[in-house]
């Protein structure tokens, strides 16, 4: 009897330990572990929305990455039209110039050329009154026959 008595007695014990441990160990273990639990999800939950911020975040840099060389391109496009503009402004100026040396220096040939001629006439008109002057053996007043000069020299 002893042994029944003795499981009876270890079974008391044992149900009245099961029973302190619900009512006094059991719940704080329980709201630790439960708090242990929230604290994982919390931050798997965090985890995860750290990674889709993260993904987030290198798609935002692709696009300002892609949206930055799309205007360094147009920059460039740019930089290219104002410079083949420059380049045609500066070729018209230089043409501009051109012509305006071109037409200076007929000018000055022209001019150097009426100068010739008139200096050839003088030449010829000299010329022809010594030329007359052998002929006749007399002198002849350029004043008093400037008309027949000028006539000479037209002739000529």
């Amino acid at each position: 009897m002893n042994i029944n008595a003795t499981l009876i007695g270890e079974s008391i014990a044992f149900i009245v330990f099961v029973i302190f441990c619900m009512k006094f160990v059991w719940p704080p273990i329980m709201s630790a572990i439960e708090e242990r639990q929230k604290t994982i999800a919390d931050g798997l939950a965090a985890g995860e929305k750290a990674e889709k911020d993260l993904e987030l975040a290198r798609d935002n840099i692709k696009a300002q990455l892609k949206e930055a060389k799309a205007q360094a391109a147009e920059i460039v496009e740019a930089a290219k039209k104002r410079e083949a503009q420059l380049i045609e402004e500066a070729a018209d100026k230089a043409k501009a110039e051109r012509e305006k040396i071109l037409a200076s220096g007929h000018a000055e040939i022209e001019s150097e050329r009426n100068r010739a001629k008139e200096e050839l006439r003088q030449q010829v008109a000299v010329l022809a009154v010594a030329g007359a002057e052998k002929i006749l053996e007399r002198s002849i007043d350029a004043a008093e026959h400037s008309d027949i000069l000028d006539k000479l020299v037209a002739e000529l």
